[in-house]
C-alpha cells in the first residue's frame, strides 16, 4: 500500500490531544478533517492513497511513541467548512495545503515504523525517520 507518513506535534493541541480532538468531531459529525502543514501532497499520491481499499495515513507523533492509523475518504486542498476542523486551529486553517477527511483513528502497531518504506529512498520509516526533518514520507507499508 502506496501512503504517506505525516509527523504531529502536540505543540498547539488542546490539553486532551490532537487525537482526542479530532475524535471527539468525528463523534458528531461522522468525519473530521485533519491539516498537513505546508504544501500539499501531489495529486498523484493522493490518488494512490485513495485507490487503495482501506485509504489511510500513518501518523507520527515527534518525540513520542504515539502511531496512528487514520482512514481517509477524501484528500483536498481547498480549505473544508470551518466546523468540520478541530476549534484549536481554526484560525490557522490557510496554512494548511492540503486536508484529510478522517472517518477513523486506529492505533498502529508498535513495529508500524519498521514495515514501512519511504519510496523515495528505499530506507526503512524507522532509519529515515530519525535522520530527516522532512514533516512527512511517502511511503510503501507491508502488514506482517
Amino acid at each position: 500500500m502506496r501512503t504517506v507518513a505525516l509527523r504531529f506535534a502536540e505543540n498547539f493541541a488542546p490539553d486532551c490531544g490532537t487525537i482526542a480532538a479530532h475524535r471527539e468531531l468525528i463523534e458528531q459529525t461522522g468525519h473530521v478533517w485533519y491539516g498537513k502543514l505546508g504544501g500539499p501532497v501531489s495529486y498523484k499520491t493522493a490518488g494512490e492513497i485513495l485507490d487503495d481499499d482501506d485509504p489511510r495515513i500513518l501518523l507520527i507523533h515527534s518525540g513520542g511513541q504515539d502511531r496512528w492509523w487514520a482512514h481517509v475518504e477524501k484528500i483536498q486542498r481547498e480549505t473544508p467548512p470551518i466546523d468540520e476542523i478541530p476549534s484549536y486551529y481554526r484560525n490557522s486553517a490557510e496554512d494548511f495545503g492540503c486536508w484529510f477527511k478522517v472517518v477513523e483513528f486506529e492505533p498502529a502497531d508498535r513495529s508500524v515504523m519498521s514495515q514501512c518504506v519511504v519510496a523515495s529512498s528505499g530506507r526503512v520509516l524507522s532509519s529515515a525517520s530519525r535522520h530527516s526533518m522532512s514533516p512527512y514520507f511517502i511511503i510503501d507499508y507491508a502488514a506482517k
